[in-house]
């Protein structure tokens, strides 16, 4: 495997309860790619097990050709991987600069604070005019455009989003999708995602999980017009 996250043959447990089963997934660089599936599919779990919050029982995690297996939270950021938690968890009695500057900790990122606050600000102008308020005064979609602000700062090479529509009013999830389109293909994009048609639609490729495992899998508009997809998902 030869992508830049390569994820193999990987089992995970929470506590003595197996929640994955012999998961594979591969992203490329530059690469837009949906993970999808209902609630207690494993879509989080997976995510856990990619940044170092659960370690795998079997399996080899893999980002720009460098094991994850074994490494820490904070060791996995500072490689170049970033998340936006599923609920947003934004640091809410601190300011929005404060919260920005939360995300650039990474050694790597500290020397370019400024130039990636500008970057931010850029694709969110919002946060630019809340610098000073309380982070937990925002709406909802600005706590979600600051969350994935925040995680930007760590100039991460992979972002991972978990749940970016949860709770959001539509025109705010599809203004935040137009934002991530923007960012073009210098970072690559995990999206976790229920919200199947908007994340197919975002995505190049997508994974299915179902039970703990993945059972489908392909390039996302195939999948788009996939009949069992879209009366399982899309309610067509």
């Amino acid at each position: 495997m030869t992508g830049l996250l390569d994820v193999s043959h990987m089992d995970l447990f929470r506590g003595e309860t197996q929640v994955l089963w012999d998961v594979s997934l591969t992203i490329e660089p530059g690469e837009r790619v949906a993970v999808l599936g209902s609630n207690g599919a494993g879509k989080s779990s997976f995510l856990a097990g990619v940044t170092a919050v659960l370690t795998p029982a079997r399996g080899e995690i893999r980002f720009n050709g460098q094991s994850l297996v074994g490494k820490r939270p904070h060791e996995v950021t500072s490689l170049g991987i970033a998340v936006v938690p599923e609920g947003r968890r934004v640091y809410k009695d601190l300011s929005v600069k404060e919260n920005l500057e939360m995300g650039a900790y990474p050694k790597s990122a500290r020397g370019r604070l400024k130039e990636s606050q500008e970057h931010v600000v850029q694709l969110f102008p919002v946060l630019g005019q809340r610098q000073q308020q309380p982070a937990g005064t925002l709406s909802g979609g600005e706590q979600q455009m600051l969350a994935i602000g925040r995680a930007l700062m760590s100039r991460p090479k992979l972002l991972l989003v978990d749940e970016l529509s949860l709770g959001l009013a539509p025109m705010i999830t599809k203004s935040i999708y137009r934002t991530l389109s923007a960012l073009g293909t210098g970072i690559s994009l995990l999206l976790v995602e229920q919200n199947v048609e908007q994340a197919l639609s975002f995505s190049q490729r997508a994974y299915i999980f179902e039970n703990g495992r993945i059972t489908r899998s392909g390039l996302s508009a195939d999948l788009m017009q996939d009949a069992d997809i879209r009366r399982a998902y899309l309610g067509l």
